[in-house]
């Protein structure tokens, strides 16, 4: 005679496969990098918001949001398949899905980001213009393409290309709202291209023995951590002080504020990084340096609603 399993026991392995299929679904997200989309994803509105005269429809907002996200995150995806080998040599990245074997290299799963990141770029065009759907192609294929599969194992310049793809993301914003992208949009984008290296050499050198171990051409890895270090402090003199070009073209005294507070703060990680360099300072300025462009672009969004 057949007989049912206790209550009890039906309960656990009820419990237990919810817990596989949830965490199957967060290996699945893991590759994806959707904290940096979710940054990517808030410099695009931040380029909207810097734009003056016409504002989208909350619908465009949220359309295009979500269409630079899906696209920044697809670019995300696909540089962990195609870095699986190198991930698997560093610390840092063994344990991401597709290094670890969690997840396996298959076609279908390139397939698979290839398509969100079209369905990303028709998203943009349908919701707002061609232009910014061109600019959010370009920021996928930047960081996809350009950065992942051509620069990264070839340059210690690297980094500093890769990094328009955060550019592109601001013009994109921009383009939704006027597809002319006036100067502010572009001094925004100037921004975003300059944030980025002392943003990632500040994490290469607290990481710098697995880039070594990885063989991977990164500015520590090159002219050694002391050097990058002071590098690390004069790319970010630069970046701040081009923090304030917005002001030059109509930005608010919002945004001078946001750019001298976020600014002196990234300014004295990196001052403290270049005295002493450390794994502990290399991450506080990697830190700071999201809090230099989150407060830059906070200020930037309360300055088109004081518009």
């Amino acid at each position: 005679m057949n007989r049912s399993p206790p209550p009890a026991a039906a309960s656990l392995a009820a419990d237990s496969g919810l817990a596989r299929r949830g965490a199957r679904w967060r290996t699945g997200l893991s590759v994806f990098k959707i904290r940096i989309g979710v940054l990517i994803m808030i410099t695009a509105l931040g380029g909207m918001a810097i734009v003056p005269g016409s504002r989208l429809s909350l619908a465009q907002v949220l359309w295009l949001a979500l269409a630079v996200l899906v696209a920044a995150a697809s670019a995300g995806a696909f540089n962990q398949f195609v870095e699986a080998d190198s991930d698997r040599l560093m610390a840092r990245t063994r344990g991401r899905a597709f290094a670890s074997g969690e997840l396996p290299r298959s076609a279908g799963w390139l397939a698979a980001i290839v398509a969100l990141v079209v369905l990303a770029v028709a998203l943009a065009a349908v919701a707002t213009n061609g232009i910014a759907a061109l600019f959010v192609a370009l920021g996928a294929i930047t960081y996809g393409v350009v950065y992942t599969l051509w620069l990264k194992r070839r340059t210690a310049w690297n980094i500093v290309i890769g990094g328009l793809s955060g550019s592109f993301a601001a013009l994109a914003g921009a383009a939704a709202v006027d597809p002319t992208i006036p100067p502010q949009a572009w001094a925004l984008a100037l921004v975003l291209f300059l944030w980025t290296p002392p943003h990632f050499w500040s994490l290469a050198i607290a990481v710098d023995a697995d880039y070594r171990q990885a063989g991977v051409p990164m500015l520590p890895v090159v002219l050694g951590v002391e050097r990058a270090a002071r590098i690390v402090h004069a790319s970010a003199l630069i970046l701040v002080a081009s923090s304030f070009l917005p002001l030059v073209f109509g930005a608010g005294w919002v945004v001078g504020a946001g750019a001298a507070l976020g600014g002196a703060y990234f300014l004295w990680r990196t001052k403290a990084l270049a005295r002493a360099p450390s794994r502990k300072a290399a991450m506080a300025a990697f830190f700071a340096s999201m809090v230099q462009l989150s407060l830059l672009l906070l200020a930037v969004v309360v300055d088109a609603a004081m518009r």
